[in-house]
């Protein structure tokens, strides 16, 4: 039943990977690679004609039909840590917050995925609404290591933390130490102390590291025309679901094991044209608040690894001419997490979204 003909690739996933010797490589086997999987799962791809496929950062992902008829999504990543590890995660989830395993082939980076509604995001969800939903997908998601040996596979987030502790003063000094000092010794100081912390803590969890509004996809069928909202009583609230009862699920975890505050940033630097236009600055803190209380999480320890997370991006972003759009946010929500919104930054809603900026230099 496999599909024979050629699934396109994205121009964006192509340029990208087109800047390196190891992503051009890549790009040349994926066609191979796709009608490999489509084969070896008994796979039929669903894309009309000219369409193409959805692909994020890393990575295609494929609108397929399997072999029974039922829909489901192939993706297939660049193969690099993050990606080698996700479908360890994903197994031990089990479709419970996060978007369900069907197969996995490590050799490859593919997986084939239960398929959600790509265009259906929390990005677009009111975000009182948006609160309560990753509030509780993050309850489901923070499972507590066993002994199942998936578990051997993560990063902890402590180590990465002292990592930074030696690279970013180093590399702030490399670039020119392109913000000041004490935006540096705040992130040294989260990166010395959780760091620490986390190597004795008892609260090690399973955690999804880019758990943004985009990666919180809807599932179908559900809300007040589907299945979840034909069988829910109106007042009971599903974890990881709008009050209509339209359900959701996680994608693409970049997982690691430690500290659950840490999985809170992502949502601070995205959506901040949502942010009080008169006083954006509270608006960010308030926020950090709000998702950590919906969670259960300690809204302090999150605001700290905020500000840690993000001068590692801005340090990231300093070096490409073309993200000085992204290296701005960063200095905005780190600077503002941290008490004192640098001076000299674009106002808050004249910073753009992530992804935004051109990225093909």
């Amino acid at each position: 039943m496999s599909q024979k003909t050629g699934v396109p690739i994205p121009p964006d996933l192509t340029a990208r990977y087109s800047r390196s010797s190891a992503g051009r490589a890549w790009l040349a086997s994926l066609p191979g690679l796709v009608n490999g999987r489509l084969e070896h799962w008994n796979l039929e791809a669903e894309l009309a004609p000219g369409e193409l496929p959805w692909n994020g950062h890393g990575g295609v992902v494929i609108p397929v039909q399997r072999l029974d008829g039922s829909p489901a999504a192939l993706k297939i990543a660049f193969p690099h840590d993050e990606a080698r590890v996700e479908r360890h995660a994903l197994e031990l989830w089990g479709g419970c917050g996060a978007v369900r395993l069907l197969e996995s082939d490590a050799g490859t980076c593919a997986m084939l995925l239960e398929r959600l509604e790509a265009g259906s995001s929390l990005q677009t969800v009111p975000m009182d609404d948006a609160v309560t939903v990753w509030g509780g997908l993050m309850r489901q998601l923070s499972l507590l290591p066993d002994d199942r040996p998936q578990w051997q596979e993560f990063d902890h987030i402590a180590g990465r933390a002292e990592q930074w502790s030696d690279d970013l003063p180093a590399d702030w000094e490399q670039l020119g130490r392109p913000f000041p000092r004490w935006l540096l010794e705040a992130a040294l100081e989260v990166c010395q102390t959780r760091g620490a912390v986390g190597r004795r803590s008892g609260r090690d969890a399973l955690v999804h590291t880019d758990f943004h509004f985009l990666n919180i996809l809807a599932r179908p069928g559900t809300g007040k025309t589907g299945i979840i909202g034909s069988i829910v009583e109106p007042d009971v609230q599903i974890a990881g679901a709008l009050p209509d009862g339209r359900a959701f699920a996680a994608i693409d975890p970049q997982p690691m094991i430690g500290e659950p505050e840490f999985a809170v940033a992502p949502l601070l630097w995205n959506r901040i044209a949502d942010l009080p236009r008169s006083a954006p600055e509270a608006g960010l803190r308030r926020r950090c608040r709000d998702f950590s209380s919906a969670a259960g999480l300690d809204a302090e320890v999150a605001r700290q690894w905020g500000i840690a997370r993000e001068v590692e991006n801005a340090l990231s972003y300093a070096s490409r001419p073309y993200h000085q759009g992204d290296f701005a946010r960063s200095l905005w929500v780190a600077s503002t997490l941290a008490g004192r919104t640098l001076d000299g930054l674009p106002a808050a809603h004249s910073l753009p979204e992530p992804g935004e900026e051109n990225s093909a230099g």
